[in-house]
């Protein structure tokens, strides 16, 4: 049975309260003002177009990560190797941006498929350790994630080192043709990169609820065991979704080096590939919940940043929040399953326990005794 209307609001609204009076306590204890913090953190997000661009500039990425989560998380897989995702896909994308020279309107799709290719390459990899090797793919994933970030500091130190030199921070700028252009001076958005998104929102949720592809997700999602014996090629579909996801992840990679930075460099992900699981812990596999929480998620880290100069606070508090926010959500989602769980196990009358002892009470039957006649 499931639960009234008050109490479905109940527990979608009392999480956020809980998480922001928490919040709201720590912010006191280290002697500052909830209100001010709040404000200020609104204000960083949204006092003008350049600082909303960097919220969306921001939401783009995360949120293409996020949609990618929900088909792994549907098919009961933990892609933590989405932050390795992410950088594989930047490292494709900044190889095609440093080797053609070619239009626009051809260079840009070509380095995002080329960045897509190589985030589900290496989400293909974490699926075959799954599948094959047995490794679980929050160990293989994580042992990937800094695969890939060595790699990209070392192609950055040497191999792709800026002609003049210095650290291995950053490759030289790309060229015009291949960078992501602004929609507009007023809103420096990548436009193209926002088409991708919408389009990757509504194929993700029509996948997942309409097609047998996504009915073998969820068959492996909920028990695999069982979806072999029914016929589901259950390594073929996690294959799929690390590769899916890992595609998805790579195109956010893309749209980091050729618009955010204009380059390759350290910390290229900035951590978007495990914001990203927090998000679809919070949602769950809802791909159409994806966008509002990504957005709210990347106002809050835009809007952080000026907490050090308004407050003299670390914009860490940012994250502080985030996660008692998806901690809060979690327990309250396991409460709520174990009061479905009380309220489906209904209690039988002792009336009937008696009924039903009577009638399951075995008959004897005697014999009839014979009368002797003299």
């Amino acid at each position: 049975m499931k639960p009234g209307l008050p109490r479905r609001i109940a527990f979608g609204v009392l999480p956020v309260v809980a998480s922001l009076l928490i919040t709201s306590v720590l912010i006191l204890l280290v002697g500052s003002s909830p209100v001010e913090v709040f404000k200020t953190i609104f204000e960083g997000a949204f006092r003008n177009s350049n600082a909303f661009a960097s919220v969306i500039n921001f939401w783009i990425p995360l949120t293409l990560v996020s949609i990618g989560l929900t088909i792994t998380f549907s098919a009961g897989l933990w892609n933590i190797g989405a932050e390795g995702q992410v950088i594989m896909g930047a490292l494709f994308a900044s190889w095609a941006a440093r080797t053609f020279v070619l239009p626009s309107p051809i260079m840009l799709p070509l380095e995002v498929a080329l960045a897509a290719l190589g985030g589900a390459l290496w989400g293909f990899v974490v699926g075959i350790l799954r599948t094959r090797f047995g490794v679980h793919e929050i160990f293989g994933g994580v042992g990937l994630n800094a695969i890939a970030s060595v790699f990209a500091i070392y192609l950055i130190s040497g191999p792709w080192q800026p002609p003049e030199g210095g650290g291995a921070q950053a490759t030289a700028p790309f060229p015009d043709y291949a960078l992501i252009p602004d929609l507009s001076p007023e809103l420096p958005i990548g436009l193209f990169a926002l088409i991708i998104l919408i389009v990757s929102i509504f194929v993700v949720y029509f996948a997942l609820r309409g097609t047998r592809w996504g009915l073998e997700l969820k068959a492996t999602g909920k028990n695999p065991r069982s979806a072999l014996l029914l016929g589901v090629p259950t390594t073929r579909v996690m294959l799929s979704a690390f590769m899916a996801c890992g595609a998805l992840a790579g195109i956010a990679g893309s749209y980091r080096v050729l618009f955010t930075y204009d380059s390759l460099r350290q910390g290229i992900s900035g951590g978007i590939g495990y914001l990203g699981v927090l998000i679809v812990l919070l949602i769950g596999a809802r791909p159409l919940w994806v966008p509002v929480i990504s957005f709210l998620f990347a106002a809050i880290l835009a809007g952080s940043t000026r907490l050090r100069i308004s407050l003299q606070l670390d914009q860490s508090l940012a994250g502080i929040l985030q996660g008692t926010l998806v901690l809060i959500v979690l327990l309250s989602n396991g409460l709520r399953q174990r009061l479905l769980e009380r309220g489906q196990e209904k209690p039988v009358p002792p009336q009937q326990i008696t009924t039903t002892m009577e009638m399951r009470q075995p008959t004897v039957t005697t014999a009839p005794t014979e009368t002797a006649h003299e």
